[in-house]
């Protein structure tokens, strides 16, 4: 996922932090501002969905 992220907006990323957890959570966020919640879905994203979704909130 990281990788996808910084493959296509490393222009546009100054900081990628990851922080583990548990309770099957899995949240992407840009600054504020979220751009997937698996808790919400009920799935990780799909290849390329988490950075057309930056791509959407840059």
């Amino acid at each position: 996922m990281a990788e996808e992220l910084l493959s296509e907006h490393a222009e546009d990323i100054s900081t990628l932090t990851i922080v583990p957890s548990s309770g099957g959570r899995f949240v992407i966020m840009a600054g504020n501002t979220q751009l997937f919640n698996k808790k919400e879905v009920g799935r990780f994203p799909n290849k390329g969905e988490a950075a057309q979704a930056l791509a959407r909130a840059l």
